[in-house]
């Protein structure tokens, strides 16, 4: 660690804040599968896509869930859940300076996670999912499973709706099967978890896609982990109930954004590292 890399950090979050959470992740997604298409260059792989420039930590869950966050609680957007607007719409300066502060915060997470503890988990959705709950709790005032209106009740839904689930279940195989493939076959783990992320340039546009991300890399950390593609199926199921009961859970009925798919990435891949590796 050295200054560079933290004022790197404030870069990235400010660049988070500035064109928003998602168009940067999408970005994200786009220049890592490049760097496949030039067989594997780590140069763009990791240093860009995530790196300081697009990293997810630092762009995504720095600057733009805190940005996005902040700019809600002074009353310049609607919605401080909203990691689809790029927050320049808004104008303020703060907004950026608070996007750039949390990228330096998440850096450190990341580095006190990957360099000093040496935590077996996807470190990246460690910190995404780290920095959404301190501004939940700093920013936010929901409380990290949000503030409902119908609190205590039957009706709130935590689990994934019972017809929702055959669907999810066979999403989660189909996509876990072919990113396995690719993990087993080829030593690709985040290929499919790139194309994932791309793929949210839909979302963005205004189509019902959801995110899938948190399947594709999950079965390939399985996959990978045992040589085994029917595994990865597996895990790419669970993952898309968990991905479900996660965003009913910590992304509902609140005021700014703790990431599903980062929450699941992190719980599954600390699964993955410790007991099948």
């Amino acid at each position: 660690m050295d200054l560079s890399m933290i004022l790197a950090s404030f870069g990235g979050g400010v660049l988070g804040a500035y064109m928003g959470g998602l168009p940067a992740f999408i970005l994200c997604g786009f220049i890592g599968f490049a760097g496949f298409a030039l067989q594997g260059d780590m140069d763009i792989l990791g240093s860009v896509a995530f790196g300081f420039f697009l990293g997810p930590h630092i762009v995504f869950g720095g600057g733009g869930v805190a940005g996005a966050a902040f700019a809600k609680s002074i009353g310049a957007s609607p919605e401080g859940t909203d990691i689809l607007t790029p927050l320049a719409k808004y104008n303020k300066p703060s907004i950026y300076l608070v996007g750039g502060l949390a990228g330096i915060i998440a850096y450190l997470f990341h580095y006190l996670y990957s360099q000093v503890l040496a935590i077996p988990i996807d470190q990246v959705a460690l910190t995404v999912l780290t920095m959404g709950i301190l501004v939940r709790l700093t920013i936010g005032k929901t409380g990290i499973t949000g503030s409902c209106p119908i609190e205590g009740k039957a009706t709130r839904p935590f689990f994934p709706l019972k017809e929702s689930i055959p669907s999810l279940c066979m999403a989660g195989l189909g996509l876990g099967l072919v990113s396995s493939y690719y993990a087993v076959e080829f030593n690709a783990v985040t290929l499919g978890f790139c194309l994932s992320a791309a793929s949210l340039i839909f979302t963005q546009m205004g189509f019902p896609l959801p995110s899938t991300h948190h399947i594709t890399i999950c079965s390939a950390y399985a996959a990978a982990a045992t040589g085994n593609i029917l595994v990865g199926g597996v895990f790419g199921i669970i993952a898309a109930l968990m991905g479900d009961f996660c965003e009913k859970t910590f992304n509902s009925y609140c005021d700014s954004h703790i990431d599903p798919p980062a929450t699941t990435i992190s719980l599954l891949s600390l699964i993955t590292f410790t007991l099948l590796s």
